[in-house]
C-alpha cells in the first residue's frame, strides 16, 4: 500500500471519477485509493457522467469498456473532449491486448482488467496526483518570479526585456524627453509609467494623452508639472508638432488661461507604433521634432520575439484572474501551454492577457486546458494525412536535430525551438529523451 502524502498548499483533493455499472466497484476503489488522497465520485451510466464532468472537474477517471452499452473508448475520447486534462484509465474482465494497445494510443493513462490490480491502481493515481502538485508548483513559481522580476507590473524574464528594464532604470531619473517605440499592445504606456514612478517626478501626476484626438491648443491649455505621456506621436497633427517643437527646444512649458503664464516643470514621454522615419521621408512628421524625440528612445520587442516570456506572463495573469474572478485555476495544460507559445500574438501582451482574461471567466476547474482557448485563438489544423504517431516521430526528430546543433545546451534548444524549458522537459520525457 502507498502510504499518505504530505497534502500540498492546492485547492481541494484530487477527484476520482468512476464510470461502472457493476455495484461493487465503486466501493472497492474508493476503500483502496483513500491512502492515495483521492475523493471519488461514482456513477454508472456513461451519458450521466460525461455530462457531469461538463461541469465538475475531475483529475483522473476510471471507466469501464462496457458500461450500461457504451464503448469504454467512446467515452474516453467525450472525456478528452470535455476535460483534457483528465487522465483516463480503462478496466475490463476481458483483457485484450489490441484493445489495450488502442486504448493508450487513444490517450488512456493505462489499461487494467477485473479484478483491479489495487496497488496498479495506486500507483496511476499517485503518479497522477503528484504530476497535478509538481504542476501547480510550477506555475506558482513561474507567477512568483514574474512578479519579482517585473518592472512596474511589466513582465519580462527574457533578457532583451531585462536589458531594457535596466536601461530604464538609468535614465529615468534624468531623461527630460523620451521617445518609447514597439507595436501595439507592447506595453508602451507601462513604460512610461515606470518612467515616471522612478523619476524625480513621481509625487506629481502623470496624465496620458492619446495624440489621435489631440486639439492644437494642447501645449497651452493642458499640460502641468509631473509627467505627460502622449500615445501614438505620429498621430499628431502639424501646427501641434510645431508647437511641441518648441515647448523641447525652449527647455520649459508655459500654462495660459489665468491670464498670465506660469513655469510649468514637465517630463515628456512620446510613444508611437509607427515607423516615423518612414513617416518623416513621406513628409507627415516633421525631421527636426524627430531629431528631437529621438535623443532617448526605447523599442519594446514583439512578444513573438521573447517568446520564453509567455510562460511567466501565462502564469502572472492566471493567478490575478483566477482571484478575480474567484477561480480555483492553478495549473495550464501541456496543450494550452502549446497554443499559447505557437500563437504568433499580433496584439502581443495586450492580446495574450485579453485572451487569459476570458479563458479565466469560462474555465471549469483547477486547470486551464486548450478547450478553454479555443474559441478565442485561431488555430492551425493539423494535417489529417499524419497520425498522431507520426506527428510524434516528427517532434522528436526535431527537437533531437536542434539539441544536436546547440550541443545539448536546453536554454538554447528551448529558445531555438520557441518553447520554454519546462515544455522542454515535459517533451524530452514524453520521447524518452534524456
Amino acid at each position: 500500500m502507498i502510504p499518505p502524502a504530505p497534502r500540498p498548499a492546492i485547492a481541494g483533493l484530487p477527484v476520482l471519477f468512476v464510470i461502472d455499472d457493476e455495484p461493487a466497484i465503486p466501493s472497492q476503489v474508493e476503500g483502496a485509493v483513500q491512502a492515495t488522497g483521492f475523493r471519488t465520485i461514482a456513477r454508472r451510466h456513461a451519458r450521466e457522467a460525461i455530462e457531469i464532468l461538463r461541469s465538475q472537474p475531475a483529475d483522473v477517471a476510471l471507466v469501464d469498456l462496457q458500461t450500461s452499452g457504451s464503448d469504454g473508448l467512446d467515452v474516453l475520447r467525450e472525456i478528452r473532449e470535455v476535460q483534457p486534462q483528465c487522465g483516463v484509465i480503462l478496466m475490463t474482465a476481458h483483457a485484450s491486448p489490441e484493445r489495450a494497445i488502442e486504448a493508450v494510443k487513444q490517450g488512456a493513462l493505462d489499461y487494467l482488467t477485473k479484478p483491479l490490480d489495487v496497488e496498479r491502481l495506486q500507483r496511476l493515481l499517485a503518479d497522477a496526483r503528484d504530476d497535478r502538485e509538481r504542476r501547480a508548483a510550477l506555475m506558482a513559481a513561474e507567477s512568483d518570479l514574474a512578479r519579482r522580476l517585473e518592472l512596474r507590473g511589466v513582465i519580462g524574464r527574457s533578457a532583451v526585456m531585462q536589458q531594457l528594464f535596466g536601461f530604464v532604470r538609468r535614465i529615468a531619473p534624468h531623461a527630460r524627453v523620451t521617445l518609447v517605440t514597439g507595436e501595439t499592445g507592447t506595453g508602451k504606456r507601462s513604460i512610461a509609467r515606470a518612467l515616471h514612478d522612478l523619476g524625480p517626478r513621481r509625487q506629481q501626476r502623470f496624465v496620458a494623452i492619446g495624440c489621435t484626438g489631440i486639439v492644437e491648443t494642447l501645449f497651452d491649455s493642458e499640460l502641468f508639472g509631473g509627467t505627460v505621456f502622449l500615445d501614438e506621436i505620429g498621430a499628431l497633427p502639424p501646427a501641434a508638432q510645431a508647437r511641441l517643437l518648441d515647448v523641447i527646444e525652449s527647455g520649459e512649458l508655459h500654462r495660459v488661461g489665468t491670464g498670465h503664464a506660469k513655469n510649468v516643470d514637465v517630463r515628456l514621454v512620446v510613444s508611437t507604433s509607427r515607423d516615423l522615419r518612414a513617416e518623416v521621408e513621406a513628409g507627415r512628421f516633421r525631421s527636426d521634432l524627430f531629431d528631437g524625440l529621438a535623443d532617448v528612445a526605447l523599442n519594446l520587442p514583439p512578444l513573438r520575439e521573447r517568446r520564453e516570456d509567455i510562460p511567466y506572463l501565462t502564469a502572472a495573469f492566471v493567478k490575478e484572474f483566477a482571484a478575480r474572478f474567484e477561480r480555483p485555476i492553478q495549473d495550464v495544460t501541456p496543450g494550452a501551454e502549446r497554443i499559447l507559445m505557437g500563437h504568433r500574438w499580433s496584439g502581443n501582451v495586450r492580446e495574450l492577457r485579453s485572451v487569459l482574461e476570458r479563458a479565466c471567466q469560462a474555465a471549469v476547474g483547477r486547470t486551464l486546458t486548450e478547450r478553454d482557448l479555443e474559441s478565442m485563438i485561431p488555430i492551425a489544423p493539423i494535417p489529417a494525412l499524419l497520425t498522431g504517431r507520426e506527428l510524434g516521430t516528427m517532434e522528436r526528430d526535431h527537437i533531437v536535430r536542434v539539441l544536436n546543433e546547440v550541443r545539448g545546451n536546453k536554454r538554447a534548444a528551448a529558445e531555438r525551438l520557441g518553447i520554454s524549458r519546462r515544455t522542454l522537459y515535459r517533451r524530452l520525457e514524453r520521447h524518452g529523451l534524456s
